[in-house]
């Protein structure tokens, strides 16, 4: 039986999520256990394979399949995952394929040690790399890098947290990892901190995740971020700190806010839901309209559709309903099906909708094909008027540093107007929030972030030709 991948354009109105990655290390604990947990956290960030790994002091032991977590690992599957020591991989890809091979951690073993590796990010180095490398059996810059540190630590003898201070200047790009060999326990942010990264304690363990929600999940009490470009390293219940980078300005990815991260995660000292509320109070004022109810995109719409309908006075109503059980993937259906296949993930209630003008909150607009189907779908429910407000600003330029918008001419913004965009969507207006009222919604300032994607502005050299699969054309 066939299946049908939500990375058809039909489902492509998301920026693709950025991976999760975990790790854990204390005294008798079941850290494949607490793994999985905070896996299962951060699965919003990626739903196309899962992973652990896990050591008990002599022996690195990895485990990992395509899937959710709740697919891949059960009780038998964490029974036979005994140790102290774990990171963990959650993945949606953005170099290299789907596959098997491509899922994480990363593993190297040689003669004396092992390690395993997981990363959320891209590089923007990747064919320099795997020239320097030379041919390997997965297609990702993840594996390029386990690569390079294994070779240090192979040729030089030299200490995991070693290893990495002599590699890790080598890497450009986005990269958030955790790393580990049998003993020791690292996390690392890039010098520009595209992607974050937390610390927790849990009793006398260490945590370390993408997100604060993967604490709270276990009750670990958080600690502090990991700050860009810094090296934490946990070893015998000891955390130390280095800084292998040149000095960079920070950089998060404004999507962190818009998007990616959790409602009840926190960033830069702030809660994110509180945050999204903000910048729905500063749309409804940026681009005020007459209507009669506010309606969410669900979910990552509803918090902004709240501060929308606060700021603005216009009843705020669920009109949409989300099937909560469309998974990543599922059995294909008819051509006719597909061409409406937003319908198997939302559908519109008519005795809410009907006869009403209705506000369309949404967090943002990519490649447009769902939300064409979103307007048509309230229209045919019986909305009077449908009018389009994004709580981002227009997505326009491709990112390079862990979202899977390579390709320009894919992305519904790149050389429209927002009027031309209205028209496309058939909407009755369309306004996007401001950049500055955005940054401002975050509680950050105009040099915290990343803005690449809506701006241009790219803050490192980024690749011309490379794409997604640049490590497997080359093979």
């Amino acid at each position: 039986m066939s299946e049908y991948a939500l990375e058809d354009p039909t489902f492509l109105d998301r920026p693709g999520e950025a991976c999760g990655v975990f790790g854990v290390s204390g005294d008798d604990i079941e850290a494949a256990r607490l793994t999985y947990f905070g896996l299962f956290a951060l699965q919003h960030r990626g739903q196309e394979s899962a992973g652990i790994s896990v050591s008990d002091g002599e022996n690195i032991t990895v485990y990992k399949d395509l899937g959710l977590v709740a697919q891949v690992f059960d009780e038998t599957v964490l029974a036979g995952l005994p140790g102290n020591l774990a990171i963990g991989h959650i993945r949606y890809s953005t170099t290299g394929s789907n596959s098997w091979e491509n899922s994480q951690p990363v593993f190297r073993h040689f003669g004396w040690n092992a390690i395993a590796l997981s990363h959320n990010g891209n590089l923007t180095n990747t064919a320099e790399l795997a020239q320097a490398t030379g041919p390997l059996a997965a297609t990702t810059d993840s594996e390029l890098m386990a690569e390079a540190i294994a070779r240090e630590m192979t040729e030089e003898g030299m200490s995991l947290p070693d290893a990495l201070s002599r590699t890790l200047p080598s890497f450009e790009g986005a990269f958030t990892l955790t790393v580990m060999d049998t003993t020791t326990l690292v996390g690392v942010r890039d010098p520009h901190g595209f992607r974050p990264l937390c610390l927790g304690r849990l009793d006398d363990s260490w945590v370390i995740a993408s997100e604060t929600a993967a604490l709270d999940i276990l009750g670990a009490e958080f600690v502090r971020q990991v700050a860009p470009g810094e090296m934490v390293i946990i070893n015998d219940g000891v955390l130390t700190s280095r800084f292998p980078f040149d000095p960079a300005e920070s950089r998060l990815c404004i999507f962190e806010f818009v998007y990616f991260a959790r409602p009840d995660s926190t960033l830069l000292g702030q809660t994110i839901h509180k945050a999204r509320q903000r910048m729905g109070r500063r749309l409804a004022i940026q681009a005020p309209i007459e209507a009669d109810i506010t309606v969410p995109v669900p979910e990552s719409g509803i918090p902004a559709a709240q501060g929308f309908s606060e700021a603005s006075g216009i009843p705020y109503v669920d009109g949409l309903v989300k099937n909560r059980y469309v998974g990543r993937t599922f059995i294909q259906p008819a051509q006719s099906m597909r061409e409406r296949g937003v319908r198997m993930k939302l559908n519109a209630m008519r005795g809410v909708i009907e006869g009403k003008r209705v506000v369309l909150v949404d967090d943002s607009i990519v490649r447009g094909s769902t939300t064409k189907q979103l307007v048509a779908m309230v229209r045919e429910a019986g909305a009077r008027e449908v009018h389009l407000r994004i709580s981002s600003p227009p997505y326009r330029w491709p990112c390079f540093y862990g979202m899977d918008t390579g390709d320009r001419s894919t992305l519904l913004a790149a050389g429209r107007s927002v009027d031309a965009i209205a028209e496309h969507l058939k909407a009755d207006s369309l306004a996007y929030l401001d950049l500055d009222h955005l940054i401002e919604a975050t509680g950050g300032d105009a040099d915290t972030f990343c803005t690449a994607c809506l701006s241009g502005n790219y803050p490192t050299d980024v690749p011309v030709t490379d794409g997604k699969f640049l490590l497997e054309r080359s093979k």
